[in-house]
């Protein structure tokens, strides 16, 4: 059956049949809290995804719609003020992007990721790590659906300040050829999978060329797979996509899916399943990866099955991550001993064919930092750390100690066990 993609959004989300299922304040939470952190999704995850029957607690519906609890009651109380007002868009507009700027918009200091070409700001690219650059094209700063959880929330939200994006190949190129050592390109976004086959393949074909051999990865994060299947199955350039997958493959490159995937009933229907083959046929890797949240995948032995499930349709479990302090973070996150117990008990009920995944994992200002334990030394209880990616490489993979704290939700809050005045790369 051909499923055509329809978006419901802000000014159209009453269109959803199931709002039925919904009470008059559950509904009044969509209209306010989506007013600060953005909303979408659509009729896939919608009608195929959703337990409309339970969907107070379905996760996949938290993970799209907004609740009131995801704004602190300060600010929801002031955006649905300001909203029955009926202030102009101007002025509405100043008191969400006051609330905005509170909830951390910049997370993890992303602005000291851009890097300059002469002297020109390249907004549209970070390169944080010396072998990753990512790349925000400007035609894919949209996803399919948003996800409530999101850390990149300002994006969509029309704080254009704070917005990564850029058109300009021609300057990717003549930076990526300064930069010898860079061996993978990262596609992000928003979502990359949302452009069209012809744009995306303007930006990865002059890639293929002999003057970028040092390129050896191109990465593609994105959560078209879980979110919107059809993308590789009956959109009108869906072969066309495959087949600018085959011509990467056949370059000789590395093409590799950063796949989001919360939850295990994203991976349930067919429409994904068949999705999974079709890129996997064409040689593309599928790394599956996502943030441990709060009423959504808090448990270890949906983690369990969600990896399992990966490894069954060939593909490789990547990463856990700690959700990020930015959004509706005081919702979703995690105290960090509990990230760390719930990582340790997934991955001690299965086998090392799913082992390839890594976390629990901080990506903070310094660089990617795995949580590895909690333990006592010479009597005092600690976390040990390490850095699987580091500013500076020379720092990875070097353990050190955290005093533990058993409120700590984020790298921010520890400080330096055996009363060091800093950690070892401060």
């Amino acid at each position: 059956m051909e499923i055509h993609y329809q978006a419901y959004n802000l000014n159209n989300y009453r269109k959803i049949p199931q709002i039925s299922h919904l009470s008059p304040e559950e509904t009044e939470a969509i209209e306010v809290v989506g007013r600060i952190l953005p909303f979408k999704t659509n009729n896939y995850v919608v009608n195929e995804l959703i337990d409309w029957d339970n969907a107070v607690t379905d996760p996949i519906f938290t993970l799209n719609f907004p609740r009131r609890e995801m704004l602190e009651k300060e600010h929801y109380l002031t955006v649905k003020k300001a909203w029955e007002k009926q202030l102009t868009r101007t002025e509405f507009m100043e008191v969400a992007n006051r609330i905005r700027m509170e909830l951390n918009p910049n997370p993890a200091g992303q602005e000291h990721n851009v890097p300059m070409l002469g002297k020109l700001r390249l907004k549209g690219i970070q390169h944080k790590y010396r072998e990753t650059v990512l790349f925000f094209p400007a035609q894919g700063q949209t996803c399919h659906a948003y996800c409530s959880f999101c850390f990149r929330w300002p994006q969509f939200s029309g704080m254009t300040g704070l917005k990564f994006a850029m058109k300009e190949t021609d300057l990717l190129l003549k930076y990526l050829k300064l930069h010898p050592k860079v061996t993978d390109i990262l596609f992000t976004g928003g979502d990359p999978m949302t452009m069209s086959a012809a744009t995306l393949s303007a930006y990865i074909e002059p890639l293929l060329q002999p003057e970028f051999g040092h390129i050896r990865t191109i990465r593609i994060g994105t959560k078209s797979l879980a979110y919107w299947p059809y993308r590789y199955l009956s959109d009108l350039d869906a072969e066309a996509i495959l087949r600018l997958f085959d011509k990467v493959i056949a370059s000789g490159k590395n093409l590799a899916f950063q796949a989001h995937f919360n939850h295990p009933v994203e991976l349930s229907t067919d429409a994904v399943q068949r999705a999974i083959r079709r890129i996997r046929n064409t040689g593309v890797q599928i790394r599956t990866q996502s943030p441990l949240l709060r009423h959504i995948n808090d448990r270890a032995e949906l983690w369990a099955v969600m990896w399992r499930k990966q490894v069954d349709l060939n593909c490789i479990p990547y990463y856990m991550f700690i959700a990020r302090d930015t959004g509706a973070r005081h919702y979703f996150g995690l105290p960090l001993d509990k990230c760390w117990e719930i990582f340790r008990d997934a991955y001690s009920q299965v086998s090392g064919v799913c082992r390839t995944v890594r976390g629990p994992s901080m990506s903070d200002v310094p660089g990617k930092i795995q949580i590895l334990g909690v333990t006592e030394i010479k009597g005092e209880k600690v976390f040990v750390l390490r850095f699987i990616q580091g500013r500076n490489p020379r720092w990875v993979d070097i353990p050190f100690f955290a005093e533990y704290n058993p409120q700590a939700t984020w790298f921010d809050e520890l400080k330096p066990a055996f009363g060091k005045d800093g950690f070892f790369f401060e």
